[in-house]
């Protein structure tokens, strides 16, 4: 056999390993009902992993080693994770506070602050540890803060802080 074959099957069997996720440097803050997702997808994925195993040879094999690599970083992120007190105060942006603020142009913002895993920014759940997360903690109504954002700064102001939601 060509030594060309033997390094295409070789490559061929690295390129279906999945590339694993990387794990973020910031302590892992989460809201009572971030870690409760976290582990509805542990539970949802080691179901999904039984039930490719249950197929032996039939099974998906790049959808196993997907599932494994997944199995991996959501465990880990469990593990890690550091609860959150509820956000109750109105007077300082904590983690899971929901915030309320205007930008230069007067347009009103609503956002809240999660852990990394929960933040979905379509939905106004942001990063604590993002740009925008980290402008906003620790900041109190008619406070005005910088939002260092890759496209530019930017002057906002905080208008209304309300606990979790």
């Amino acid at each position: 056999m060509s030594r060309a074959f033997v390094n295409e099957d070789q490559a061929a069997a690295q390129a279906s390993q999945p590339v694993e996720r990387r794990v973020s440097d910031q302590p892992n803050y989460v809201t009572a009902s971030g870690l409760a997702q976290l582990q509805q997808r542990v539970a949802a994925l080691i179901a999904l992993h039984s039930d490719l195993q249950t197929q032996g040879e039939h099974a998906d094999k790049q959808r196993l080693a997907d599932t494994e690599r997944d199995l991996r970083y959501f465990r880990a992120r469990v593990q890690s994770a550091q609860v959150v007190p509820p956000a109750t105060s109105q007077d300082k942006v904590q983690i899971g506070s929901r915030v309320r603020f205007v930008d230069e142009q007067d347009e009103e913002h609503r956002v809240q602050l999660v852990g990394e895993d929960q933040a979905d920014a379509a939905r106004g759940l942001i990063n604590w540890g993002s740009p925008l997360g980290r402008a906003l903690l620790g900041a109190g109504p008619g406070d005005e803060v910088v939002w260092r954002r890759p496209a530019g700064d930017l002057s906002i102001e905080v208008v209304e802080i309300l606990g979790e939601g």
